[in-house]
């Protein structure tokens, strides 16, 4: 357990050397063992191992995001991306050894089942052949990271990163909004061939991984990446069209609303992130009144959530500030020598400040609920399952809204419930369009641009980008980092979606039954699967059409009982 500041940490660049000798000694000893009590005793050898690794390279991770100019890290961060294609293989190699346990039964009463799906699913991501080519993908999509956190635009008097243009996106001037927003756009024109030459390599190398392994292109190789064991693609393109079906027309009545609302003849490109008239919501105070109030709100909301928080501020586990140099987004990662979570985010003003918050608050809750496993692939689970965790965690703090925003609390709950079904079908759009990128690798930079525009008309007509040709040419997807880091990870997003709103009808008859099963859910980790978890936490299936038709139907009717005219 983490006795120090974070800032105090000790960062030891890893000796790969010393390390593969020591685990290949532990496989072999995993191997050789002949009885279940040596065997365990492996496991454990091994799992500390990895642990011991994977904290220093999220330390370096943490700290080169933090601050991508500073070149010690930078250059860390350059060898662990050489390294962790040959830190995976000893890890399947292990996990090809522990699926061939005699002792497989009683090691599944152990640690239970979940351990051997995934083992089995490690040993269809990789094998020596394609080491230097997943070298080459992570030095690709670091490459991307660095361009995006570069960005330095001259704006209203000074030089400010991708994020400090969001407030100005946002404005009640509608002139400085498009002048922000097209100052953001004209940044990914000036530099769309060094991020389409990026992309085009990443899927090239996909694919050529793919075909390596045996698969006939990257999409199945993609899932088995994602540990995805009790859904495939074909249960995806059902939910995507689920999707199209019921979502996308409660989406666009409220894009009619948000139009209305605003008294414009059209919703231009600059004004879809800008809700009413009166100026967004936002909150009340800087980043330090902020974080005081997220201590009050979580020191409220239950016992188990004021010991995670206090933890996480009394070792400034947060990283919370937009800066020069500072990769974008957020996230939330993990320390497992320290069982510390550690959540990076770039505040900017905006009520997504606290959706951040909130959100990798989740995420960090989570896996510092699961920290008691003894096992590493037991700390997360799969990405759809966490999500849920994250954006469950957005709405159980819901009562606590009034500190941040004050009068405006009323005001921020639609907006976020509201963006909550806004998001569903863009989550759509990213996942139909890199199906459809890895299931025709050869597509020229142009023509992926092109798939990505027609599928954007079908799930968000709303969007007229007319005069800024960048985006009627299907730009839109260069600011997704997820599409060039994670592939697939978008609609895990969606399916999570569905189950925090569940998580949110239930909250509003039944909070404490609600909150129980949601800690319940975090406490199990990744020890099940996506749809066992679900059950778990006692909600249904995303992939169930009534589940669908039934939970949007209750979203539309809080949503239509209110009147957003007044804000």
């Amino acid at each position: 357990m983490l006795t120090q500041k974070f800032s105090e940490i000790a960062y030891v660049s890893p000796d790969f050397d010393a390390y593969e000798k020591e685990y290949t000694i532990a496989i072999q000893a995993l191997k050789d063992a002949v009885t279940l009590e040596s065997q365990e005793i492996a496991i454990k050898h091994i799992s500390a191992l990895a642990r011991e690794i994977e904290t220093m390279s999220s330390l370096v991770y943490v700290r080169h995001s933090i601050d991508t100019t500073d070149v010690f890290y930078e250059k860390e961060q350059e060898k662990l991306d050489h390294l962790a294609p040959k830190i995976q293989q000893l890890t399947t190699e292990y996990h090809k050894v522990l699926s061939a346990s005699p002792f497989k039964e009683a090691l599944s009463k152990i640690y239970g089942e979940q351990l051997f799906v995934y083992a089995t699913l490690s040993t269809k991501t990789i094998n020596e052949t394609v080491i230097a080519d997943l070298q080459e993908e992570n030095k690709l999509v670091s490459e991307y990271d660095k361009l995006i956190a570069s960005a330095s635009i001259y704006f209203e008097g000074e030089e400010r990163n991708l994020s400090g243009l969001t407030p100005f996106a946002q404005s009640k001037d509608r002139d400085l909004r498009k002048r922000a927003t097209d100052a953001r756009w004209n940044w990914f024109a000036e530099n769309m061939e060094k991020l389409d030459d990026i992309y085009d390599k990443l899927v090239t190398l996909r694919h050529q991984i793919a075909l390596k392994l045996g698969y006939k292109n990257f999409t199945e190789l993609g899932y088995a990446r994602m540990r995805r064991s009790d859904y495939s693609a074909k249960e995806i393109s059902a939910f995507r069209d689920n999707m199209f079906k019921y979502i996308v027309p409660i989406v666009n009545e409220l894009k009619e609303r948000q139009r209305q609302r605003l008294g414009y003849a059209k919703l231009e490109y600059y004004d879809q992130a800008f809700m009413y008239q009166s100026g967004n919501p936002t909150p009340k105070g800087d980043p330090d009144w902020i974080l005081n109030h997220g201590k009050t709100m979580y020191n409220e909301l239950s016992p188990e959530t004021k010991t995670f928080f206090d933890f996480m501020t009394s070792h400034e586990l947060l990283d919370l500030v937009n800066k020069k140099g500072k990769m974008g987004g957020g996230y939330c990662t993990y320390l497992p020598s320290y069982q510390a979570p550690f959540i990076f985010s770039n505040f900017n003003g905006t009520s997504h400040d606290i959706d951040v918050l909130t959100h990798e608050a989740g995420h960090a809750f989570q896996v510092y609920n699961s920290r008691h496993f003894e096992v590493n692939e037991y700390y997360w689970p799969t990405s759809e399952s966490a999500e849920i965790h994250s954006m469950s965690m957005e709405f159980f703090t819901w009562k606590w809204m009034s500190l941040f925003f004050e009068e405006d609390a009323e005001k921020y709950k639609f907006e976020h419930l509201a963006g909550s079904m806004n998001f569903i079908p863009y989550g759509t759009v990213v996942d139909e369009f890199q199906h459809r990128v890895y299931a025709e690798p050869t597509l020229t930079p142009a023509e992926r641009r092109a798939v990505w525009r027609e599928i954007e008309k079908k799930y968000l007509p709303y969007r007229d980008y007319t005069g800024i040709p960048y985006l009627e040419n299907g730009g839109f997807w260069h600011g997704q980092a997820h599409i060039f880091a994670s592939p697939f990870y978008y609609i895990d997003y969606v399916l999570a979606q569905l189950c925090a709103f569940q998580f949110w009808i239930r909250m509003q008859e039944d909070f404490e039954g609600a909150w129980k099963d949601y800690v319940n859910l975090c406490k199990a980790g990744g020890s099940k699967s996506f749809l066992s978890l679900v059950k778990l936490a006692n909600i249904d299936s995303p992939f169930e059409e009534e589940t669908i038709i039934s939970t949007a139907a209750k979203i539309k009717k809080w949503l239509d009982a209110i009147d957003d005219k007044k804000f």
